[in-house]
């Protein structure tokens, strides 16, 4: 008789079979840490731009600019690692998790949308590409991703991790061009941003992907009315967390102290920094 009575889960999306082919037994280098931003004035500036010009912007539009910004004032974790050597990337690139439900709620997927470049854009221009990719994406008429995620597939388990790592290693550290073969060039930009607030959460903490490359994951919570004392006083505050986590080879508390300046200074100052309206 078995210790667990168990039953094998074979039909499973493309994304559990890209986690399982991931991790491993690793000597993580994880760095944790959360920020809370006041919230009131970029609802306000939401609800104004919304106004002005009928497009419904969301906190995940403004985060995309603010992380961008983020890496530019911060280029120093805008990097990768090849051969044990610090690479600075040239541009910027945020990707964002998008959710696929698209065959039914049973069967929940994870692609993705990665921008560009952000940081000389306008949250309009911002907004319209961004809007654009999830489309696509969600409709599978991305053909780069749907070649990608018909290619692990179709890859059997027991290959699963070498076919990641094997790829990993010819895509950033011989920093080749696959795209004859079906996989993307550098799809997963500079960093990563997942939107935890839509499933009503305020704190989750993201792990690093070792074959993406990427440094910093960051999950923005849910926005929420939160008593703050303010001169002595109790008042109410719209908050949200950002919870980040950093690979710790080459990015230190020095670096995050930047960041978090930086998107502090953002988002908390929208009227200031973003569009003008």
């Amino acid at each position: 008789m078995p210790n667990l009575e168990l039953v094998r889960k074979d039909d499973v999306s493309s994304f559990r079979k890209i986690a399982i082919g991931t991790w491993r037994t690793a000597y993580d280098p994880s760095v944790y840490g959360t920020i809370e931003l006041r919230m009131d004035e970029a609802m306000r500036y939401i609800a104004r731009f919304r106004e002005k010009t009928g497009k419904k912007l969301t906190v995940s539009h403004m985060m995309a600019k603010a992380a961008a910004m983020v890496l530019k004032e911060c280029p120093d974790a805008n990097a990768i690692l090849r051969w044990n050597r610090v690479y600075l990337r040239k541009r910027i690139g945020v990707f964002f998790q998008v959710v696929m439900t698209d065959e039914g709620a049973h069967k929940v997927d994870l692609s993705g949308a990665t921008l560009y470049d952000v940081e000389g854009k306008s949250l309009v221009e911002i907004f319209d590409e961004f809007n654009a990719k999830v489309e696509s994406v969600r409709a599978r008429k991305d053909p780069a991703l749907e070649k990608t995620r018909q290619t692990f597939l179709g890859i059997p388990y027991f290959a699963l991790n070498g076919v990641l790592r094997l790829i990993s290693f010819l895509s950033y550290t011989l920093n080749l061009d696959l795209r004859r073969f079906g996989i993307p060039q550098d799809p997963f930009g500079s960093i990563m941003i997942t939107n935890i607030g839509t499933l009503g959460l305020d704190t989750a903490y993201v792990p690093l992907v070792p074959y993406s490359r990427v440094p910093i994951l960051i999950a923005t919570g849910a926005v929420k009315d939160v008593p703050v004392v303010e001169e002595g006083k109790i008042v109410p505050r719209k908050m949200m967390r950002v919870n980040a986590t950093f690979d710790h080879r080459f990015i230190d508390g020095f670096h995050a102290s930047v960041m978090s300046r930086v998107l502090k200074e953002w988002i908390e100052d929208p009227f200031e920094h973003f569009d003008k309206l």
